[in-house]
């Protein structure tokens, strides 16, 4: 539901002045939505840190992570609304749970064309949780058809784009929305003063466009820790570690330090207090929500010495054994699977044998018989993992035979961790 015009947002801006890339370099455009006294409701933000516009999952959660977490949160939206673009990947995430949501609206786009009755109502779960969490959630026009009624009482917002309908329709859509909703109405892409009086006169309450302001972008320099470094932190986390010991680790490594306070202290995570002390960002935060913030750093972390084709196939290994699990183990174990996902790469990932690294680093005994052994509750999920990589097709139908998983499931599944982690190729 992008209200711009992606050309005008200059994403070349990502490269430094000698023309190479700047891998600390984050570049988020915003554009203003504005009541009819022109007084800023809220911004509607773009990650435009990467030369490519392509809109997943993983730039959803990059995108508000670097929102909140580096591009001085302040200058960028002040205590303003957020507005996010959203895959419905991405409304799934874990990184919505690191997020206040009374500062954050999801803009939720229509499924494709193709998509039918039972796929749209097949949604509303997952939306309605959200709203029920607190997350305002926006559609645009596509919602008033017949076939989304379901998700109409749903909308916070309802975004009414000028360029997509005659304006002898306008009176007509407003009107139902009106009737069959409590949304609030935003016209959008309003590019003249005609189309801004029109929408006035129906009684919209909100506006976005080139008329009232284009994009504008916000940058700021990065300090990303090492991928190793975060491997140890979620490690801590799993064993359930001290607050003690995760201070220490906090304290040896600036870089994860200072990403943490900044994180805690943005105004996207709600605290009316400032966090200095790092037992007290980590208090705070909690073990569940410390492990959500550190697999989503490591997403957006550089891969240090190894290859960042090899930190995109751990962290999908990671989030295809979490969506594996979840159908079938208990909710709790999902982080484990998780992590055998991830390390079962980090003999590639730091240099040495598996055996040697994960003798370095604390984790339950299901983990480790998985990685070393092939044995235990976690084997077989991690085999069908390995087997949905190398194309194997005796090998996939073996495995998800073992765990009575669906083809559908299993490519599902996959399908949704390449887009969460496809991001890391490209840094």
């Amino acid at each position: 539901m992008s209200s711009t015009h992606e050309q005008d947002i200059p994403a070349a801006a990502v490269t430094a002045s000698d023309g190479t890339e700047n891998e600390n370099l984050a570049i988020i455009a915003r554009q203003a939505i504005v009541d009819a006294n022109r007084a800023v409701y809220g911004y509607e933000l773009f990650d435009r840190t990467t030369a490519s516009n392509s809109h997943t999952a993983a730039s959803d959660a990059a995108l508000l992570f670097n929102a909140l977490s580096h591009a001085g949160t302040e200058a960028l939206v002040g205590k303003k609304t957020v507005f996010i673009n959203c895959t419905h990947e991405s409304l799934a995430g874990g990184h919505l749970e690191l997020i206040h949501p009374d500062k954050v609206v999801l803009e939720v786009p229509p499924l494709a064309d193709s998509a039918t009755a039972e796929d749209i109502e097949a949604r509303v779960a997952t939306l309605d949780a959200l709203r029920t969490r607190g997350f305002r959630l926006a559609f645009d026009q596509n919602v008033l058809k017949p076939s989304y009624v379901s998700w109409l009482p749903l909308a916070g917002f309802i975004k009414l784009d000028m360029q997509a309908f005659k304006p002898e329709l306008a009176g007509t859509l407003v009107k139902f929305a009106s009737i069959h909703s409590q949304a609030t109405l935003v016209a959008e892409k309003v590019e003249t003063s005609e189309q801004y009086q029109l929408m006035a006169d129906l009684g919209v309450q909100l506006f976005q466009g080139y008329w009232f302001a284009k994009p504008s972008l916000v940058k700021a320099t990065t300090i990303r820790p090492s991928r190793a470094t975060i491997i140890q932190l979620i490690n801590l986390v799993h064993k359930q570690a001290s607050t003690a010991e995760i201070e220490d680790l906090l304290k040896k490594d600036p870089t994860l330090s200072f990403n943490l306070l900044r994180f805690i202290n943005s105004s996207g995570f709600g605290l009316s207090c400032e966090v200095t002390s790092f037992r007290h960002a980590v208090m705070i935060l909690g073990l569940k929500k410390l492990f959500r913030w550190a697999a989503l750093l490591m997403t957006t972390s550089r891969a240090g010495g190894a290859p960042p084709a090899i930190g995109t196939t751990a962290v999908v290994r990671g989030r295809l054994m979490e969506l594996l699990a979840a159908e079938l183990l208990p909710p709790e174990e999902c982080d484990n699977a998780f992590v055998v996902g991830v390390f079962s790469l980090l003999d590639v990932m730091l240099g040495v044998p598996l055996e040697k690294a994960l003798a370095s680093v604390a984790l339950p005994e299901p983990v480790t018989d998985a990685l070393l052994h092939g044995t235990g509750v976690f084997a077989p999920f991690l085999e069908l993992t390995q087997a949905c990589e190398s194309g194997d097709e005796v090998a996939f139908a073996k495995a998800a035979e073992a765990l009575h998983l669906s083809n559908r499931q299993v490519n599902w599944a996959h399908l949704q961790a390449l887009t969460w982690a496809e991001s890391l190729g490209e840094e």
